[in-house]
């Protein structure tokens, strides 16, 4: 038989979706990958219906439905502050999983190097892998998991052609200052290199922080490539709609990868979630105070726990340290977890490029009963502490 292609020597599958099938066997509360148990709002449910009677239900425009993306476009541009045409400046694509994977085989070829910091959701590397690139890792440094300013110009001198950047961040929940985001944006000016962003939790932010996209920042629009989706804005993580925003030129390379990609995202799923895109600003301030509550109850109960964990900033997941524990293994520890708690939750050390093990990652995005239930398993794990987990029947 012939050989397979090398090029997947160094892939895993999806911990984070791995961690979602132990949940299911187990029967345990799925705090691992990061989708809600909650429905989408009315308005978006009620289009549906209405839609699969009306369509469309054939091929739209490879790169996004005309109305969609005016409505996206009158959307981002109050939210950016930057003029976005709906014509040259934007194209649909099936969630954002795909639109970060085009936006690096845009502006990538193989042997280019990419910035990605550390910690660093997983699919980053696998879009490395698939594009040829070398990831060129920068560590954030907790607790607030800000980046050493030199280590990233070491970076940038290695001779890069982009980074990637995930704000607000998953797994950290960290939301980049302004001041932050201007350094990465002198030193992208600087060597000439694109920046790719991944925005997908920019509504869901922690006051005082704030979200500040980098395409808005002074002569930035024009090398970054801004990538999202309505996911987790309208809990429609299964409708798998995402986009990228950027400059003509630019965009005019992204249909092309897309286009041979997809083809193009669900055309029902466009005209239905228009209605998302016109909400107004209260449901977006109404979402964050949801998810501040939710935010609230969870850590709360951490903190009743006895639980040592970093505050996100922004986005909905929160990184536990399970040092206190004595299992070296962090896999290890969330199928036992899993079995033996009735809590899913993720491995830390898939975030990290760093020999990292003592952290796992929940999520808070699920109803307040399920939260609840889900805090009160883990009041049993406080008769563990200090012993080790393979010892643990």
């Amino acid at each position: 038989m012939p050989e397979l292609s090398n090029r997947l020597d160094g892939f895993t599958e999806s911990i984070i979706r791995k961690m979602t099938r132990v949940a299911r066997e187990y029967d345990a509360i799925n705090l691992s990958q990061g989708f809600p148990d909650f429905d989408p709002p009315r308005e978006l449910t009620e289009e549906l219906r209405k839609v699969a009677d009306e369509g469309p239900h054939q091929y739209e425009i490879t790169w996004g439905s005309e109305l969609f993306r005016e409505k996206l476009a009158l959307k981002q541009t109050k939210l950016m502050g930057i003029p976005v045409d709906p014509a040259t400046n934007i194209v649909v694509t099936c969630g954002s999983t795909e639109a970060m994977m085009a936006a690096m085989m845009t502006v990538c070829n193989p042997g280019d190097k990419v910035i990605v910091f550390s910690p660093f959701y997983e699919n980053y590397t696998a879009d490395a892998i698939l594009t040829g690139v070398t990831p060129i890792y920068v560590p954030l440094a907790p607790p607030e998991f800000q980046f050493d300013p030199a280590k990233l110009r070491n970076a940038f001198e290695q001779g890069v052609k982009a980074i990637v950047l995930c704000n607000p961040s998953n797994p950290t929940g960290k939301v980049f200052t302004r001041e932050e985001l201007e350094e990465i944006a002198r030193l992208a000016v600087e060597f000439d290199t694109f920046v790719i962003t991944d925005e997908v939790y920019e509504h869901i932010v922690y006051e005082p922080h704030v979200h500040t996209y980098m395409a808005s920042l002074p002569g930035m629009f024009e090398r970054t490539l801004s990538c999202s989706s309505l996911s987790k804005t309208y809990s429609i993580t299964g409708w798998r709609l995402g986009y990228i925003i950027g400059p003509a030129h630019v965009i005019e390379v992204c249909r092309k990868v897309h286009d041979f990609l997809t083809v193009g995202a669900a055309a029902p799923l466009q005209k239905a979630a228009v209605k998302g895109l016109e909400m107004d600003d209260a449901y977006y301030e109404e979402l964050a105070e949801v998810y501040e509550r939710k935010r609230t109850l969870f850590l709360d109960g951490l903190d009743r726990i006895g639980l040592k964990y970093y505050k996100p900033q922004g986005a909905y997941y929160v990184l536990v340290d399970i040092s206190e524990f004595g299992e070296p293994d962090d896999y290890k520890f969330c199928e036992w977890l899993a079995k033996e708690i009735g809590v899913a939750a993720v491995p830390g050390s898939s975030f990290f490029r760093e020999d990292v093990h003592q952290y796992i990652r929940f999520h808070f995005a699920k109803k307040e009963e399920t939260l609840v239930e889900a805090l009160k398993r883990l009041e049993k794990l406080a008769a563990y502490r200090g012993a080790e987990i393979t010892n643990i029947k």
